[in-house]
């Protein structure tokens, strides 16, 4: 569950800051999806961590 919602504030992120820095579509797109797998990686590694403590 933290994974997903990882990736969902990442696209979230990613589309926010690529149309302030006025991107073109592509751009957009391109934030979403990397910063997408950046916070779900983060996601990931967070909920390792909570499984491990418990």
């Amino acid at each position: 569950m933290i994974i997903l919602l990882g990736a969902i504030l990442g696209v979230i992120f990613g589309a926010y800051t690529a149309r302030r820095r006025k991107g073109k579509l592509a751009d957009i797109l391109q934030y979403a999806f990397v910063y997408a797998m950046l916070f779900a990686l983060i996601g990931l590694f967070v909920s390792i961590y909570i499984n491990r403590s418990l």
